[in-house]
Protein backbone atom coordinates (compact mmCIF):
# COMPACT_ATOMS: atom_id res chain seq x y z
CA UNK A 1 0.00 0.00 0.00
CA UNK A 2 2.72 2.43 1.02
CA UNK A 3 4.89 1.34 -1.91
CA UNK A 4 2.07 2.12 -4.31
CA UNK A 5 1.61 5.56 -2.78
CA UNK A 6 5.33 6.25 -3.19
CA UNK A 7 5.28 5.18 -6.84
CA UNK A 8 2.22 7.32 -7.55
CA UNK A 9 3.88 10.42 -6.09
CA UNK A 10 7.29 9.82 -7.65
CA UNK A 11 7.43 12.80 -10.00
CA UNK A 12 10.49 13.93 -12.01
CA UNK A 13 11.06 16.75 -9.52
CA UNK A 14 11.01 14.25 -6.65
CA UNK A 15 13.56 12.05 -8.43
CA UNK A 16 15.87 15.03 -8.99
CA UNK A 17 15.40 16.03 -5.34
CA UNK A 18 16.34 12.54 -4.12
CA UNK A 19 19.39 12.38 -6.40
CA UNK A 20 20.64 15.77 -5.21
CA UNK A 21 20.27 14.81 -1.55
CA UNK A 22 22.02 11.49 -2.21
CA UNK A 23 24.81 13.29 -4.08
CA UNK A 24 25.18 15.74 -1.19
CA UNK A 25 25.65 12.98 1.38
CA UNK A 26 27.94 11.10 -1.00
CA UNK A 27 30.13 14.20 -1.36
CA UNK A 28 30.18 14.79 2.39
CA UNK A 29 31.40 11.23 2.93
CA UNK A 30 34.66 12.05 1.14
CA UNK A 31 35.51 14.72 3.70
CA UNK A 32 35.54 12.21 6.57
CA UNK A 33 36.75 9.13 4.69
CA UNK A 34 39.90 7.69 6.25
CA UNK A 35 39.68 9.94 9.34
CA UNK A 36 38.62 9.43 12.94
CA UNK A 37 35.27 10.97 12.00
CA UNK A 38 34.25 7.68 10.36
CA UNK A 39 34.47 5.82 13.67
CA UNK A 40 32.57 8.61 15.42
CA UNK A 41 29.84 8.56 12.78
CA UNK A 42 29.49 4.80 13.06
CA UNK A 43 29.19 5.09 16.82
CA UNK A 44 26.49 7.77 16.59
CA UNK A 45 24.50 5.76 14.02
CA UNK A 46 24.82 2.57 16.09
CA UNK A 47 23.54 4.30 19.24
CA UNK A 48 20.61 5.97 17.45
CA UNK A 49 19.54 2.78 15.67
CA UNK A 50 19.77 0.82 18.91
CA UNK A 51 17.66 3.36 20.78
CA UNK A 52 15.02 3.39 18.02
CA UNK A 53 14.77 -0.42 18.02
CA UNK A 54 14.50 -0.64 21.81
CA UNK A 55 11.94 2.16 21.91
CA UNK A 56 9.78 0.52 19.23
CA UNK A 57 9.93 -2.97 20.74
CA UNK A 58 9.07 -2.04 24.32
CA UNK A 59 6.94 1.08 23.67
CA UNK A 60 9.10 3.30 25.90
CA UNK A 61 7.43 6.71 26.00
CA UNK A 62 10.27 8.66 27.60
CA UNK A 63 12.87 7.24 25.22
CA UNK A 64 10.65 7.98 22.22
CA UNK A 65 10.22 11.57 23.40
CA UNK A 66 14.00 11.88 23.78
CA UNK A 67 14.59 10.61 20.23
CA UNK A 68 11.94 12.93 18.77
CA UNK A 69 13.52 15.95 20.43
CA UNK A 70 17.16 15.04 19.83
CA UNK A 71 17.32 16.85 16.47
CA UNK A 72 18.20 20.18 18.08
CA UNK A 73 20.96 18.54 20.10
CA UNK A 74 22.40 16.91 16.98
CA UNK A 75 22.42 20.25 15.14
CA UNK A 76 24.79 21.56 17.81
CA UNK A 77 26.76 18.34 18.39
CA UNK A 78 27.57 17.48 14.76
CA UNK A 79 29.58 20.70 14.02
CA UNK A 80 31.50 20.21 17.27
CA UNK A 81 32.26 16.51 16.73
CA UNK A 82 33.19 16.84 13.05
CA UNK A 83 34.85 20.27 13.28
CA UNK A 84 38.19 19.20 11.68
CA UNK A 85 36.46 17.44 8.78
CA UNK A 86 34.03 20.32 8.18
CA UNK A 87 36.85 22.85 8.24
CA UNK A 88 38.87 20.80 5.77
CA UNK A 89 35.90 20.48 3.43
CA UNK A 90 35.07 24.19 3.53
CA UNK A 91 38.70 25.09 2.86
CA UNK A 92 38.69 22.80 -0.18
CA UNK A 93 35.54 24.46 -1.48
CA UNK A 94 37.07 27.86 -0.85
CA UNK A 95 40.18 26.95 -2.81
CA UNK A 96 38.03 25.56 -5.61
CA UNK A 97 36.21 28.89 -5.86
CA UNK A 98 39.40 30.91 -6.16
CA UNK A 99 39.29 30.97 -9.94
CA UNK A 100 41.63 33.91 -10.50
CA UNK A 101 43.70 33.49 -7.38
CA UNK A 102 47.41 33.01 -7.90
CA UNK A 103 49.63 33.93 -4.97
CA UNK A 104 52.71 32.04 -6.07
CA UNK A 105 56.06 33.75 -6.69
CA UNK A 106 57.14 34.81 -10.16
CA UNK A 107 58.20 32.10 -12.60
CA UNK A 108 61.93 32.87 -12.43
CA UNK A 109 61.95 32.91 -8.64
CA UNK A 110 60.01 29.65 -8.46
CA UNK A 111 62.51 27.96 -10.78
CA UNK A 112 65.44 29.07 -8.60
CA UNK A 113 63.58 28.03 -5.42
CA UNK A 114 62.96 24.55 -6.78
CA UNK A 115 66.63 24.14 -7.74
CA UNK A 116 67.78 25.32 -4.30
CA UNK A 117 65.33 23.05 -2.46
CA UNK A 118 66.33 20.04 -4.55
CA UNK A 119 70.03 20.67 -3.91
CA UNK A 120 69.39 21.02 -0.18
CA UNK A 121 67.18 17.93 -0.06
CA UNK A 122 69.82 15.84 -1.84
CA UNK A 123 72.56 16.85 0.59
CA UNK A 124 70.26 16.44 3.60
CA UNK A 125 69.37 12.98 2.35
CA UNK A 126 73.04 12.01 2.01
CA UNK A 127 73.74 13.21 5.56
CA UNK A 128 70.58 11.62 7.03
CA UNK A 129 69.44 14.97 8.44
CA UNK A 130 65.68 15.18 8.87
CA UNK A 131 63.94 18.14 7.24
CA UNK A 132 60.45 19.48 6.54
CA UNK A 133 60.02 22.31 4.02
CA UNK A 134 56.56 23.77 3.36
CA UNK A 135 55.78 25.73 0.18
CA UNK A 136 52.83 28.08 0.61
CA UNK A 137 50.43 28.46 -2.29
CA UNK A 138 46.93 29.99 -2.16
CA UNK A 139 45.96 29.01 1.40
CA UNK A 140 47.42 31.39 3.98
CA UNK A 141 49.77 29.73 6.49
CA UNK A 142 50.20 32.70 8.81
CA UNK A 143 48.79 30.84 11.82
CA UNK A 144 51.58 28.26 11.43
CA UNK A 145 54.25 30.84 10.57
CA UNK A 146 53.59 32.50 13.94
CA UNK A 147 54.44 29.27 15.79
CA UNK A 148 58.06 29.38 14.60
CA UNK A 149 61.05 31.72 14.62
CA UNK A 150 60.76 34.57 12.11
CA UNK A 151 63.52 34.61 9.48
CA UNK A 152 62.24 36.42 6.34
CA UNK A 153 65.27 35.19 4.38
CA UNK A 154 66.03 34.25 0.81
CA UNK A 155 65.86 30.55 -0.02
CA UNK A 156 69.29 28.98 -0.48
CA UNK A 157 70.72 25.47 -0.08
CA UNK A 158 73.22 26.71 2.52
CA UNK A 159 70.51 28.28 4.69
CA UNK A 160 68.29 25.18 4.52
CA UNK A 161 71.26 22.96 5.44
CA UNK A 162 72.00 25.22 8.40
CA UNK A 163 68.38 25.26 9.59
CA UNK A 164 68.12 21.46 9.60
CA UNK A 165 71.56 20.77 11.05
CA UNK A 166 70.77 18.51 14.04
CA UNK A 167 72.66 20.68 16.53
CA UNK A 168 70.84 23.91 15.75
CA UNK A 169 67.82 25.23 17.64
CA UNK A 170 65.68 25.42 14.47
CA UNK A 171 66.02 21.88 13.11
CA UNK A 172 63.09 20.39 15.06
CA UNK A 173 60.13 21.77 13.12
CA UNK A 174 59.16 23.00 9.66
CA UNK A 175 60.56 25.78 7.51
CA UNK A 176 57.78 27.64 5.69
CA UNK A 177 58.44 29.35 2.35
CA UNK A 178 55.84 32.06 1.79
CA UNK A 179 54.28 33.29 -1.46
CA UNK A 180 57.03 35.92 -1.80
CA UNK A 181 59.55 33.13 -2.24
CA UNK A 182 61.22 33.73 1.13
CA UNK A 183 61.66 31.53 4.19
CA UNK A 184 59.13 33.18 6.49
CA UNK A 185 60.01 31.20 9.63
CA UNK A 186 61.57 27.98 10.87
CA UNK A 187 60.87 25.55 13.73
CA UNK A 188 57.17 25.86 12.97
CA UNK A 189 54.60 23.52 14.51
CA UNK A 190 52.25 21.84 11.99
CA UNK A 191 49.04 19.85 12.50
CA UNK A 192 49.45 16.07 12.46
CA UNK A 193 47.44 14.00 10.01
CA UNK A 194 44.27 12.39 11.35
CA UNK A 195 43.93 9.92 8.50
CA UNK A 196 44.23 6.19 9.08
CA UNK A 197 45.12 5.39 5.47
CA UNK A 198 48.82 6.09 5.87
CA UNK A 199 51.20 4.72 3.21
CA UNK A 200 53.39 3.37 6.01
CA UNK A 201 52.35 2.77 9.62
CA UNK A 202 55.91 3.48 10.76
CA UNK A 203 55.92 7.08 9.51
CA UNK A 204 57.43 9.54 11.96
CA UNK A 205 56.17 12.87 13.20
CA UNK A 206 57.66 14.82 10.27
CA UNK A 207 55.79 12.75 7.70
CA UNK A 208 52.54 12.92 9.67
CA UNK A 209 52.93 16.69 9.98
CA UNK A 210 53.57 16.98 6.24
CA UNK A 211 50.44 14.98 5.49
CA UNK A 212 48.46 17.01 8.02
CA UNK A 213 49.53 20.30 6.46
CA UNK A 214 48.61 19.07 2.97
CA UNK A 215 45.19 18.02 4.31
CA UNK A 216 44.26 21.38 5.84
CA UNK A 217 45.78 23.56 3.09
CA UNK A 218 47.00 23.43 -0.50
CA UNK A 219 50.64 23.69 0.59
CA UNK A 220 53.31 21.36 -0.80
CA UNK A 221 55.63 19.73 1.74
CA UNK A 222 59.08 18.26 1.12
CA UNK A 223 60.20 15.77 3.77
CA UNK A 224 63.59 14.17 4.34
CA UNK A 225 63.60 11.17 6.66
CA UNK A 226 66.11 11.28 9.49
CA UNK A 227 66.24 7.47 9.74
CA UNK A 228 66.46 6.46 6.07
CA UNK A 229 67.36 9.69 4.28
CA UNK A 230 64.50 9.15 1.84
CA UNK A 231 62.82 12.18 0.26
CA UNK A 232 59.02 12.47 0.06
CA UNK A 233 56.51 15.04 -1.15
CA UNK A 234 52.97 15.57 0.13
CA UNK A 235 50.18 17.38 -1.70
CA UNK A 236 46.41 17.27 -1.21
CA UNK A 237 46.60 14.66 1.55
CA UNK A 238 48.68 12.29 -0.60
CA UNK A 239 52.33 11.31 -0.20
CA UNK A 240 54.84 10.54 -2.97
CA UNK A 241 57.68 8.64 -1.24
CA UNK A 242 61.17 7.45 -2.10
CA UNK A 243 62.34 10.23 -4.39
CA UNK A 244 65.78 11.23 -5.55
CA UNK A 245 66.81 14.79 -6.43
CA UNK A 246 65.91 14.37 -10.12
CA UNK A 247 62.41 13.01 -9.46
CA UNK A 248 61.88 15.61 -6.73
CA UNK A 249 62.63 18.39 -9.20
CA UNK A 250 60.22 16.91 -11.77
CA UNK A 251 57.40 16.68 -9.20
CA UNK A 252 57.98 20.18 -7.81
CA UNK A 253 57.98 21.62 -11.32
CA UNK A 254 54.66 19.89 -11.99
CA UNK A 255 53.05 20.96 -8.70
CA UNK A 256 54.71 24.30 -7.97
CA UNK A 257 56.79 25.34 -10.94
CA UNK A 258 56.06 27.23 -14.13
CA UNK A 259 54.16 24.26 -15.56
CA UNK A 260 51.81 23.95 -12.58
CA UNK A 261 48.14 24.66 -13.51
CA UNK A 262 47.56 27.38 -10.91
CA UNK A 263 45.08 29.33 -12.99
CA UNK A 264 42.45 26.60 -13.15
CA UNK A 265 41.95 25.65 -9.51
CA UNK A 266 38.26 24.67 -9.78
CA UNK A 267 39.02 22.40 -12.75
CA UNK A 268 41.82 20.74 -10.81
CA UNK A 269 39.59 20.34 -7.77
CA UNK A 270 36.90 18.62 -9.83
CA UNK A 271 39.54 16.38 -11.40
CA UNK A 272 40.80 15.44 -7.93
CA UNK A 273 37.30 14.55 -6.76
CA UNK A 274 36.72 12.37 -9.83
CA UNK A 275 40.04 10.63 -9.18
CA UNK A 276 39.07 10.09 -5.54
CA UNK A 277 35.73 8.56 -6.56
CA UNK A 278 37.46 6.28 -9.05
CA UNK A 279 39.99 5.13 -6.45
CA UNK A 280 37.22 4.60 -3.91
CA UNK A 281 35.29 2.38 -6.32
CA UNK A 282 38.40 0.42 -7.31
CA UNK A 283 39.23 -0.23 -3.65
CA UNK A 284 35.67 -1.41 -3.09
CA UNK A 285 35.98 -3.91 -5.95
CA UNK A 286 39.28 -5.23 -4.58
CA UNK A 287 37.79 -5.74 -1.12
CA UNK A 288 34.82 -7.66 -2.53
Amino acid sequence: MELGWVLDNLTPNAIIDILLVGLLFFGLSFFIRGTQGVALLRGVVFVLVGMIIVSSMFQLTALSWLLNNSLYVLLVAIPVIFQPELRRGLERLGRAGALLSNRQPAESRRTKMIDDICQAAERLSERRHGALIVLERNSSLQEYVRTGITLDSEVSPQLLLTIFWPKTELHDGAAIVDTNGRIASAACVLPLSATRNLPNRKLGTRHRAALGMSEVSDAICVVVSEETGRISVTDGGRMIPRLDAKRLKTILNALYGADSPTGSIPLNWIREQVTSVRGYLENGRKQT
